[in-house]
């Protein structure tokens, strides 16, 4: 007998940890392939074509009436599978039914707001959001910040393999320095525990788990967050510890917006909103603040100018 080949959801799993793309990206692509494959009755993706393809992402639209951004998401889904997995490249599908993006505003609170929403925080909590009003930070960015990328001598932030799988560098609030120090303090104790136990360390990007196997036990590739319970490795098999999950942290902002009387909907992501808006009433040149938000293009930052007290487009009138 000759060997099975692997079923085609492997094969899927297989191809984007070759591609060293993030579990997210992974856990998102299986599920929109498997929707995908069971809206056609379960049939192979190689009996299938554009037409099929067409068909699913105009039911997602018209039918599910799902956002432009979900529809964008299984889009890419199915075309890593054709082109990555099974080697074939879609013609262009010009007759799907596209998602309408919706143009809003984001919701951004004043200095005092999110004062007080930040009062409503407990540890850790409070630093996590900190730090995404302070730095510009997305949830996912914060907590899988590292020791290594605090530089308290520059006072600056590394994010690694941010949005579009870019690095860049932003600031570290002088505040803030107090009180990671003394979290990291508390972290050693953790982090001598799990090396006398059989936690095998951080989890880790799985090429530089290869390259690096006795880096995960160090301390500077140690979560500034770590889950309170280590876990498998999806990839390994061993017992690692990941990074916090973001649950209990838009949860508790929630709940500390709701307890601070604030009637706007601010989730965990109007914290970077307001850093942008701040930055920019502060009078920060607008390239500046793209940089630190890790925008690729001007625009998506141009977006912040109209809250501020200078009407649309932050430009002043000319009878004032």
């Amino acid at each position: 007998m000759g060997t099975q080949r692997p079923r085609l959801l492997d094969q899927v799993r297989d191809r984007i940890r070759r591609l060293s793309y993030s579990y997210r990206t992974e856990k998102t692509y299986v599920h929109w392939i498997r929707r995908f494959i069971l809206f056609h009755g379960k049939r192979h993706p190689t009996d299938m074509g554009a037409e099929e393809v067409e068909a699913y992402l105009t039911h997602l639209a018209v039918k599910r009436r799902v956002s432009a951004s979900t529809q964008n998401q299984a889009l890419s889904a199915i075309l890593f599978l054709y082109r990555q997995v099974l080697e074939t490249e879609l013609p262009w599908m010009e007759n799907i039914v596209r998602a309408k993006r919706p143009k809003r505003l984001p919701v951004v609170l004043s200095r005092g707001e999110v004062g007080a929403v930040l009062g409503h925080l407990q540890e850790p909590f409070w630093l996590m959001a900190s730090l995404l009003y302070g730095s510009g930070l997305r949830v996912s960015e914060c907590l899988r910040l590292r020791i290594k990328d605090l530089d308290f001598e520059y006072r600056q932030v590394t994010v690694r393999n941010g949005k579009g799988a870019k690095d860049r560098v932003t600031m570290l609030p002088d505040t803030l320095t107090g009180p990671i120090h003394a979290r990291m303090q508390r972290l050693t104790t953790l982090f001598g525990s799990d090396r006398d136990s059989e936690v095998a360390g951080a989890s880790m990007p799985v090429a530089l788990a290869r390259k690096y196997p006795a880096a995960r036990r160090e301390w500077s590739w140690q979560f500034l967050f770590p889950a309170r319970r280590p876990a498998r490795d999806h990839e390994s098999g061993l017992q690692v510890r990941h990074h916090a999950h973001e649950k209990p942290l838009q949860r508790a902002v929630r709940s500390a917006v709701r307890n601070a009387g604030i009637n706007k909907p601010a989730s965990c992501h109007t914290f970077r909103h307001c850093f942008a808006t701040h930055l920019l009433e502060n009078g920060y040149d607008i390239r500046t603040v793209q940089e630190l938000l890790g925008h690729k293009d001007v625009s998506t930052t141009m977006i912040y100018t109209h809250v501020l007290k200078k009407g649309g487009r932050g430009v002043r009138s000319p009878l004032d």
